[in-house]
């Protein structure tokens, strides 16, 4: 069963309780505690509109359901999965209240929020082993290293239409995986406005790009979608596939498709898992984010309570629920007193 996504068209609008407020700006009180087991609640109204990133969109729905089934909430959340860049780009604006990010927001991004007067709170709140995939009938491939998918997905494959064709290449790199078979090559995976684009060819290709002085991109010859769904029936839809997704889009579907198991810096191959990417040593494994416009905080209750809510022991089951890792207690904390510090 496939994840659920909503566009700006067809947007999640959810009911939400509010958090009890205090103080002149309207603000909802938070503790320096790490969250408890009682979420924020209060009959008060008012809307939230979160953009950004299709990963992280499945947690803000997540939590946005949880709070739906609260007694007496309406506060009306919609949520839309653009890509991390694209929301960006409308938070920096001022066009939306929160963004979800799946990496770190980049320098020009910041000087764009700065140059709007967009002030903003950077809060961490989940784990994402970014993964690799194929079909399960695609059983000659198990595991590939940083080398061979450069060799594969990178700037310098444009055209090959065959797993072998990227063997030269791999070879050149000292891949251990240079014997790639003679099977077609179908590659589907997000476009450039996608946070799991950058983060993909960061992980893959930042050394040997810098080694062999080419860019930092993928090749452009292959199917790109925002919509995670898409990139999954496209990994489903051929036999010799290979593809990259959040972690949550491939547990959802992990009975059609295979995760395929990246080489560590000692070679050891590691799938992800619950536990590879809480403890780190799957590869590939980053952080998910939200970040929240500190003066419509301020403004607007409803974003408050929205967020109090997110980072509550109840939204952090929501990230589970949603096919991702929960922070580490202390990663939590900092979040929390993000939060709590924001004046």
């Amino acid at each position: 069963m496939k994840l659920k996504q909503w566009s700006l068209l067809a947007a999640l609008t959810v009911t939400l309780p509010l958090a009890a407020c205090g103080g002149d700006d309207g603000a909802s009180s938070t503790s320096d505690a790490p969250a408890t087991s009682e979420a924020p609640s209060t009959s008060e109204g008012g809307s939230v509109f979160v953009t950004g990133s299709s990963t992280v969109e499945p947690i803000s729905i997540k939590v946005g359901e949880l709070a739906g089934t609260a007694e007496g909430g309406n506060l009306k959340v919609t949520v839309e999965g653009p890509g991390t860049g694209d929301g960006f780009k409308k938070f920096c604006a001022g066009d939306s209240d929160i963004t979800g990010a799946s990496r770190a927001i980049k320098e020009e991004e910041a000087t764009l929020c700065a140059d709007a007067g967009i002030e903003y709170i950077e809060l961490a709140v989940a784990i994402d082993g970014l993964t690799v995939a194929t079909s399960p009938a695609n059983t000659a491939i198990e595991c590939l290293d940083k080398a061979a998918l450069y060799a594969l997905v990178g700037p310098e494959s444009e055209g090959f239409s065959s797993w072998a064709d990227a063997n030269a290449i791999a070879g050149e790199l000292g891949s251990a995986f240079a014997t790639l078979p003679d099977a077609p090559l179908s590659i589907y995976g997000p476009g450039e406005e996608s946070g799991t684009y950058d983060s993909f060819v960061e992980f893959a290709f930042k050394s040997i790009s810098e080694d062999r002085g080419t860019d930092m991109v993928s090749r452009a010859d292959y199917t790109a979608s925002p919509n995670d769904n898409v990139i999954v029936d496209g990994i489903e839809s051929a036999d010799t596939s290979l593809g990259w997704v959040g972690y949550a889009y491939y547990k959802a579907e992990e009975a059609r498709m295979k995760a395929i198991a990246i080489a560590d810096k000692e070679g050891a191959c590691v799938l992800p898992t619950d536990e590879t990417i809480a403890d780190g040593s799957y590869p590939f494994s980053r952080t998910l984010y939200i970040y929240v416009n500190k003066a419509k905080a301020v403004e607007n209750p409803a974003i408050a309570a929205y967020v109090d809510l997110y980072l509550s022991a109840q939204g952090g089951e929501q990230v589970s629920a949603a096919g991702y890792v929960q922070l580490d207690s202390a990663t939590q904390q900092l979040s929390l007193d993000a939060w709590t510090a924001r004046g």
